[in-house]
């Protein structure tokens, strides 16, 4: 049974984002492996606290998060 994590800053995402991303790894999981996967694929989304994540040195905040998204990147 697979365990996905995904990393976020916190306040970077709507909760309905957060759900499609639930919704397409487990997708994934399922084109990877077969329609059984779909049960047993657990995925975890855990958010991480504005300011305790770094980049480059650079602590990186949920306003540097949204501007990323407003910039494609």
């Amino acid at each position: 049974m697979p365990l996905v994590n995904i990393e976020l800053v916190e306040g970077v995402f709507e909760k309905s984002q957060k759900q499609d991303m639930i919704r397409k790894v487990t997708d994934a999981m399922v084109q990877v492996e077969g329609e059984a996967m779909r049960g047993v694929t657990w995925v975890r989304i855990h958010e991480v606290a504005s300011g305790e994540w770094g980049i480059g040195g650079k602590a990186l905040t949920s306003a540097d998060g949204k501007a990323m998204q407003r910039n494609g990147r």
